[in-house]
């Protein structure tokens, strides 16, 4: 979609300017049936774009006191076009969002606003949503605040998703659509059918968070009592001797010396023989747990207990924890207290999860960067809207540093001359514990400021738009803060605006655009100054090893200055540092949606299973008879030679708890009289299970309840199966195998086995079953 056709739309829009500022506020209301009608009698969304934006906008104007910008409305078409409308910060984005929201509304299927958390989903929802109220349209949060240890009921969510709008987060969209997927009756689901979604923050919610996949856990697994153990012992190992890192720090295992440390340690003979892949399980983890995981940067610990962290934007990840026992050996290296080590129920990728609705919009700062990842995973095109007014802040070229030390000293010196003169300064680092180190050091230069990181993101908003007032300062983890306008203060612009300084280099350009962005709103003054040095984390991951050499000549200089590194082959070096980083993340989401493929089509595939059978208007086509007779016959084929032992345990775990036994004179060998005898069990259990239930609704009830249960037990092993291996794969890599054919090979081989394991288990919970009739008439069934 270019901007010359987009342009072409709006003044289409502009057209109907006049004609919606001369009607009266009932004759503006009524406009909203009037497009409804349209749309009923043939016409598309499209067809009704340019009076529909031009109605909302008016009503925008009459309740709000905001009349959208010709630029707002360009981004509202791109949006409504299924594309990412690229506007820089300041330029209004929330405002934006209600052209193509109340148009998509009109269809009467769902609209939803998804943003990165609950306080922005509930303050659009209120402010925005009394315009839509205005125009006869509904709209709810999906996340409203409640009190501690309060959940919404399915009638509640229900009730919520019906609006015609909703605003709500990522995470709990995403978590709401596996929770709608467990449903055990049709009753118990909440969602529509997904059709449009705008997605603020577009970048950060399906590119920063795509490797974050959403896990509902339950059914706790028996707690192991190694990692305790195992940690202890990792903490006596010497790392290049008894352990080695790879150069990127990824991976992490034992020397020959190592593993005869640990034998010696744990008093056993061989630890690779097979007996005890538990331990040398445990002991990796440990292992990863103290070397691939940083505290303040992957995870926090706040009263004894560990959260994990949004490495791109230092907020807490609400409902998250690690897989496969990591999150319990990283507690038990904390000293925190060690979580329940639960079962994956459900999971999903937020990539594979936004391309479940027909049509997705998206708003960022700076998408244009990964436009060619956005049309490759999403179908969906960056378009570049102007700016309202010019941008006149100056982003200056990175002041660049050998150590950690003199690029702090270079910064500091910085923020002191800018905070002496009254100049708002927002200072943002990659990671919490930079963030704390920088607030230490403002303490002690007596500097007053606000620190806003993992454990202060209540007042996140609060703390970012008070960031523009004279004399503020203002600690900030990356990606705090996105979808709140820094508002300058009374004074400010005379000084020369919001400083932004950014303290190290950032993983991705599209993180250092949206932070430089911070400064310079509706053409507010500003510059940004990004310090960077040889020592910060993308320059030591991705930067070639010359540069390390350098470093390590050179991290010993004592200058009593710090001295700035001007050559222009360290520049190109430490920039194409982060070009490999970005490149890196990008090859790393593509391989997540690569290895999601297989439980893309496994899900659907329950997912539709599960939808039928709960189904109660549907028609439900199972003959168990002929289902359990199959299987049956399946079995005697694989069993040509039995033995009355071997009938009869198959008898009593399958088919019967109660049969009498097998007589003497029966002759095993005869596989016609087997398969009479075995067939007649099963009509004789299936009748007087049957004439228990009494009526045909109760005796389909059953047959359904039977299936579905099977299908969860044999979905949730599959589930837990799928995520442990994903791990497992990716071991291989070093035995030069591809990790994602591998794990498609496993994944097929694994649904196969799930699929054999559920198919008994209907069996079981069919034959096996009791059905318990209570005084009031109800009964009670008993699954295998």
């Amino acid at each position: 979609m270019s901007l010359r056709l987009v342009k072409k739309i709006l003044k289409k829009v502009n057209s109907y300017k006049d004609e919606m500022a001369s009607l009266t506020d009932e004759q503006l209301k009524n406009k909203t049936p009037q497009l409804k009608e349209k749309l009923a009698n043939g016409a598309t969304l499209d067809d009704i774009l340019p009076e529909a934006f031009a109605t909302i906008r008016e009503a925008d104007k009459r309740v709000l006191g905001l009349f959208p910008y010709d630029v707002q409305v360009m981004g509202g078409i791109v949006l409504h076009q299924g594309n990412i409308a690229e506007m820089k910060t300041g330029e209004g984005k929330t405002l934006t969002a209600t052209m193509p929201l109340y148009l998509n509304a009109l269809s009467g299927e769902s609209t939803i606003l998804v943003t990165t958390n609950e306080y922005l989903a509930n303050r659009d929802c209120k402010e925005m949503g009394q315009v839509y109220k205005w125009l006869g349209l509904t709209a709810a949060s999906a996340v409203p605040k409640l009190k501690k240890d309060q959940k919404l009921k399915p009638n509640h969510k229900r009730i919520i998703y019906n609006s015609d709008i909703v605003y709500t987060t990522n995470s709990a969209l995403g978590f709401d659509y596996l929770i709608n997927n467990l449903a055990s009756s049709a009753k118990d689901k909440f969602l529509r059918p997904f059709s449009y979604v705008v997605v603020d923050e577009v970048d950060a919610v399906l590119l920063d968070s795509a490797q974050t996949p959403l896990v509902i856990a339950g059914a706790p697994r028996v707690q192991s009592n190694m990692y305790k153990m195992t940690d202890e012992f990792v903490v006596s190992l010497k790392k290049n001797e008894d352990y080695r890192l790879d150069e990127d720090k990824k991976n992490v295992w034992l020397t020959k010396k190592g593993i005869q440390v640990a034998q010696d340690y744990f008093r056993v003979p061989n630890l690779f023989d097979g007996k005890h892949v538990e331990l040398v399980r445990h002991i990796t983890l440990a292992l990863k747990a103290h070397n691939l995981y940083e505290a303040g940067k992957d995870y926090v610990i706040e009263n004894g207990e560990m959260y994990l962290l949004d490495v791109s934007q230092g907020r807490v990840l609400e409902n998250t924890k690690m897989q496969q026992g990591q999150q319990q050996a990283i507690e038990a290296a904390e000293g925190a207290k060690i979580s329940e080590d639960m079962r994956s129920m459900a999971s999903i990728t937020y990539q594979n999860f936004f391309r479940l609705f027909k049509k997705i919009g998206g708003m960022t700062g700076t998408g244009k960067t990964a436009n060619a990842e956005f049309i490759e995973t999403y179908y969906m095109e960056v378009i570049q809207i102007p700016t309202n007014k010019p941008v006149i802040r100056k982003d200056y070229p990175d002041r660049i540093y050998t150590t950690l030390h003199d690029k702090l000293r270079a910064s500091l010196s910085l923020v002191k001359r800018l905070h002496k003169k009254g100049q708002p300064i927002l200072l943002t680092t990659a990671d919490v514990e930079l963030s704390e180190i920088y607030s230490e050091i403002l303490l002690h230069e007596k500097i007053p400021h606000n620190l806003l990181n993992a454990h202060n993101a209540a007042k996140e908003a609060q703390i970012i738009a008070e960031a523009g007032r004279k004399g503020a300062v203002t600690v900030a983890t990356s990606m705090a803060g996105r979808g709140t306008d820094i508002k300058l203060g009374k004074g400010v612009p005379e000084l020369g605006g919001l400083a932004v300084i950014g303290t190290e280099l950032m993983p991705s350009k599209r993180v250092e655009l949206q932070l430089r962005g911070r400064s310079g709103r509706q053409g507010d003054p500003g510059f940004s100054q990004f310090f960077v040095s040889l020592e910060d984390d993308v320059v030591i991951n991705s930067g070639p090893k010359w540069l390390h050499k350098y470093f390590e000549k050179h991290r010993n200089d004592n200058d009593l200055t710090p001295k700035e590194l001007k050559s222009w082959r360290i520049k190109l070096a430490v920039h194409r540092a982060q070009k490999q980083k970005d490149s890196q993340g990008y090859m790393e989401r593509k391989q997540t949606l690569d290895f999601d493929e297989s439980s893309k089509k496994q899900r659907n595939l329950i997912y539709s299973q599960r939808d039928d059978l709960i189904d109660e208007k549907g028609k439900f086509k199972f003959d168990p008879e002929i289902f359990i007779t199959k299987h049956i016959d399946r079995y005697l084929d694989e069993h040509p030679d039995l033995t009355k032992k071997v009938l009869s345990r198959y008898i009593f775990d399958n088919l019967s708890y109660t049969y009498s036994g097998i007589p003497d004179d029966f002759d095993v060998q005869d596989l016609k009289k087997v398969r009479n005898l075995l067939h007649s069990i099963v009509r004789k259990t299936l009748r007087a299970k049957e004439e228990e239930l009494e009526n045909q609704k109760e005796i389909e009830r059953f047959y359904r309840l039977a299936v579905l249960k099977a299908i969860d037990t044999g979905w949730v092993e599959e589930v837990d199966n799928l995520q442990q291996l994903r791990s497992v794969v990716n071991d291989r890599s070093t035995a030069q195998r591809n990790p994602v054919y591998e794990y498609h090979k496993e994944a097929a081989r694994s649904f196969k086995r799930m699929q054999e394991f559920t198919n008994n288990l209907i069996i079981k919970n069919i034959m096996l079953s009791v059905i318990e009739k209570q005084e009031n008439g109800e009964k009670n069934i008993y699954f295998a």
